[in-house]
């Protein structure tokens, strides 16, 4: 494998990591639903489960601020425990603390599927821009194209699987179970999902790298389909 190539590899596992929130971005998305689970299940209290989660979902915001982490995550999380929180209280239902976002699950998953059927995965949209090939994936690297709608595929899968045991609890009413549900299908899922993205883009060709200045359409020009084949001879070695 070239010097290139592996760059490629190591600058895509690093950005799928980040695309998705990091290793902060795993607390986050784990520390509230378990607080909340917890404490419910200790108090049967709707109100006190609900507002510990979002007073520890603010401290965690705080934390990132003091460290000068981004908040582009945080945010989100914030806003989704504090709709969740409210709707539960409002509703008296504590299950209604995770609807939410087992309902933005179920958009991720049909704005993911439908990426990949119109040949725009979406997984090749946030990557691409990162690793320098903007849409040349598209147009120009059928093998990446190919691949980055493999990736995708792999994140609807991980979010169908969600939906498929988290609504059955829901619908059940099982609080405990299904704090639990979502607690076990948010990391570790979230995980191999990652590995499978990476392992898939790994055997796809090397990015097509692009200047700032430089017309993604102009890409057929004979200089640059030289230097497409270059990369793609080192890439072989």
């Amino acid at each position: 494998m070239s010097h290139r190539a592996a760059s490629a590899e190591a600058a895509a596992d690093t950005s799928l990591i980040d695309a998705f929130g990091g290793i902060r971005g795993m607390v986050d998305m784990t520390v509230p639903g378990l607080v909340f689970v917890v404490l419910y299940t200790i108090t049967k209290s709707v109100a006190i489960s609900s507002w510990s989660a979002v007073g520890v979902t603010l401290l965690l915001v705080v934390w990132r601020l003091l460290r000068r982490e981004t908040l582009k995550h945080a945010f989100g999380g914030v806003l989704g425990v504090a709709i969740g929180a409210f709707i539960a209280m409002e509703s008296g239902k504590p299950q209604n603390f995770y609807l939410p976002s087992m309902i933005y699950g179920l958009v991720l998953m049909v704005v993911y599927a439908v990426s990949a059927l119109v040949r725009w995965p979406l997984l090749g949209v946030m990557l691409g821009p990162v690793l320098g090939e903007n849409m040349t994936w598209r147009t120009q690297n059928p093998g990446r194209l190919a691949a980055y709608t493999k990736a995708t595929w792999v994140w609807v899968a991980l979010f169908a699987l969600r939906a498929a045991i988290l609504f059955p609890l829901y619908w059940a009413g099982q609080i405990t179970w299904l704090g639990v549900a979502k607690i076990g299908l948010g990391v570790p899922p979230w995980l191999v999902a990652i590995y499978l993205s990476w392992l898939i883009l790994s055997k796809a060709p090397a990015p097509i790298k692009v200047t700032q200045d430089e017309d993604p359409e102009d890409s057929d020009a004979p200089e640059h389909q030289g230097a497409r084949a270059t990369d793609d001879a080192l890439s072989e070695r």
